[in-house]
């Protein structure tokens, strides 16, 4: 390389560096911009390693197909880095090459760069045939973004062997026998190709490799891939609780509620849209991408992102006028922004977030929308006008009277907190105490409380609904009465434990509540089951003949994506039956939702399109006599999708507990 060309690289090399360096403090200042949020405050060993396994290791990505292709596509990069390195630094001095390292280890290294190189070429080739091609539906195969992407990189593995095979072509390569794909393939091409004239070649390919190095790094903050900077962090500052629980709102006259504008959202959040890398495993396991509703989590962080980088230079300069891009609004017309329609559609099931591979937080993001909705404008679906005000005056969704809440105990001899010296309280909660099939579950929950012998007690008329739609839905003020409200009955009675067979119950007060200060241990009744089965407290009757046919369970999302119960209530399943039960096609953290959760449950969704249609249809095909199930809503749910299709003499649901309880001595 001329000293002329060393100039000149020089120049083309400090002009890209600082045009990357200000994209990137450009976004990193518009990820400041986000509130507080001081998860980064320990766990450092944990977070490290969690980087690591899902970031650096791709856990999550490569249990999808064509998961190791994309882990491939990493991987090359992260070694090809070394090679890159190398290229800026021989560019403005030339003597410093790893040949100074030694012939032997420079000769592995370009045995190695070459590998990686062509399997890097390979996987591309087999992106650009999925695109093309294979179309999958959950992918965006069509974007122009991804082809140059893809273009990119391809070229700069071209260009990578063009240089070198030109170089061999010409004499000048110094270590031969080390670059097997080089040699072979493309140092006869470019002898064939430039004669004489492969040094030439070799000094426009060592320009046009650096030049797409340069072009591909300041491309990066603006495209889609720039979530190749921003997901390392993202693992890193991913939560560890289920599931990641929304904060508290803090109710002063005054103040806004939820997030209408980007920057009300956490940092954390931000980062989020940036470290999207637009898999579409979001969509894939999306219950309301399915069925065709406007919820769509891939394009709902996109609007994210768009909202973000149209939004943030106005919000670093303190304008935020009206003439910002909308975050919420009534179509999803401009990109930018999310409908409405969009966030009411959503179970918070879960899904989206325990199948992305860089812990993108959907749910909280769309509960925080909603509760602007909510607190701020008293715009929202008009059938949940009907479920907040029969939660606030009534303490239960159905609007019943309060007194009516220990009917279905009234033959059981079940003593009341009130009465008995007890410190662990069955909370029956709203399903069990007044739905008709649910009163059945809760008195199967009792009998088997009492077989094991164990000492419990209920509200009876004094217990409250946990509240855990009414916060899912962002009615965030009513939620924290109720929630204070509990905390302070509880410690009342002094409960030191709570038994409830409703996952979301369990999850709003072994969650939820703690940021009220509760601290009381929650169990739900297919761990405390399991207990009572495998230490021998609670004996089934051996002459008792356990369920005819087979049996099929379905994982609940609040059970087990929000706390990872999915062996227990299976083994309770096996212990009373005898036999695995049977398995549906989506199961454990892909189970596929009911419908019921996020408040959907009282809401009205379209009869052609229904959620419970779709996943009882499923179970239907499993030809199974029984589906077990280990919550309310999707006790609910299952009975009200199998009679839309007429399917009552074929399979019944049942909960675990009424299977237990059929099996008990008496």
């Amino acid at each position: 390389m001329s000293q002329t060309e060393n100039v000149i690289f020089a120049v083309v090399l400090a002009i890209a560096v600082a045009a990357f360096l200000q994209s990137a403090w450009r976004l990193v200042s518009f990820i400041r911009l986000g509130k507080p949020d001081g998860r980064l405050s320990g766990e450092l060993v944990r977070r490290f390693w969690t980087m690591l396994v899902y970031a650096f290791w791709q856990r999550r990505v490569r249990k999808e197909p064509y998961g190791w292709n994309h882990f491939f596509l990493f991987w090359g990069f992260i070694i090809l880095f070394l090679a890159n390195g190398e290229f800026v630094i021989a560019g403005l001095f030339p003597s410093l090459t790893f040949e100074l390292l030694g012939e032997r280890i420079y000769g592995v290294l370009l045995f190695l760069f070459d590998v990686v190189s062509m399997i890097v070429l390979v996987n591309v080739a087999i992106a650009f045939f999925r695109r093309l091609v294979l179309k999958p539906a959950h992918i965006e195969y069509n974007s122009r973004d991804g082809y140059l992407i893809l273009s990119l990189i391809g070229a700069l593995m071209l260009a990578f062997f063009c240089l070198y095979g030109s170089e061999f072509a010409s004499g000048t390569m110094s270590v031969a026998g080390v670059m097997p794909f080089t040699e072979t393939i493309f140092a006869p091409l470019m002898g064939s190709l430039f004669g004489s004239a492969a040094p030439i070649a070799a000094r426009v390919f060592w320009w046009l490799h650096g030049l797409i190095v340069l072009s591909f790094l300041n491309y990066l903050p603006y495209s889609k891939h720039m979530h190749i900077l921003t997901a390392i962090p993202n693992c890193y500052a991913r939560s560890f609780e289920y599931p990641a629980t929304v904060p508290r709102e803090e109710f002063k006259p005054g103040a806004q509620f939820g997030v209408s504008v980007v920057d009300e959202f956490s940092w954390k959040d931000l980062l989020d849209f940036t470290a999207c890398t637009e898999c579409g495993r979001c969509n894939q396991n999306c219950p309301a991408t399915s069925t065709g509703k406007p919820l769509n989590p891939r394009l709902l962080v996109h609007d994210g992102k768009v909202n973000l980088l149209t939004n943030g230079p106005k919000l670093l300069q303190g304008n935020r006028s009206a003439n910002l891009l909308p975050l919420i609004g009534t179509t999803d017309e401009h990109e930018g922004t999310v409908g409405e329609d969009a966030l009411w559609a959503c179970t918070t099931c879960g899904a989206c977030m325990t199948n992305c591979p860089v812990f993108i937080e959907h749910v909280p993001k769309i509960i925080k929308m909603r509760r602007h909705l909510v607190e701020n404008e008293a715009r929202f679906p008009h059938e949940l006008s009907v479920f907040f005000e029969s939660v606030e005056q009534r303490s239960n969704p159905w609007g019943i009277t309060p007194g009516d809440r220990a009917k279905w105990a009234r033959d059981l001899s079940v003593p009341l907190m009130s009465d008995a010296k007890c410190d662990t309280l069955f909370f029956v909660g709203c399903a069990g105490a007044f739905d008709a099939r649910n009163k059945k579950v809760a008195t199967a929950v009792v009998r088997a409380l009492k077989a094991a012998g164990v000492e419990f007690a209920i509200l009876g008329t004094e217990e409250k609904c946990c509240g855990d739609s009414v916060r899912r839905l962002g009615n965030e003020y009513l939620f924290e009465r109720m929630a204070k409200a509990n905390v302070e009955l509880f410690k009342k009675y002094d409960v030191r434990r709570i038994i409830t067979y409703c996952p979301h119950c369990y999850t709003t007060l072994k969650h939820d509540y703690r940021q009220f200060g509760m601290e009381t241990q929650v169990v739900h009744h297919s761990e405390f089951l399991h207990e009572l089965l495998e230490t021998g407290r609670l004996k089934l009757d051996g002459n008792k003949p356990a369920v005819d046919g087979k049996v099929l369970y379905h994982d609940s999302c609040y059970l087990g994506r929000y706390n990872g119960l999915y062996e227990e209530p299976r083994e309770v399943v096996q212990r009373v039956t005898g036999r695995a039960p049977v398995e549906m096609d989506r199961r454990l953290e892909k189970s596929f939702c009911c419908g019921a959760g996020g408040g959907r449950m009282w809401m009205e969704e379209e009869p052609e399109h229904r959620i419970n249609a779709n996943r009882v249809r499923e179970a239907l095909g499993k030809d199974a006599d029984v589906i077990a199930v280990a919550c309310p809503y999707c006790m609910t749910m299952f009975d009200d999708g199998i009679k839309d299709e007429r399917a009552e003499g074929r399979v019944k649901v049942m909960d675990i507990a009424e299977l237990v309880a059929a099996r008990l001595p008496g």
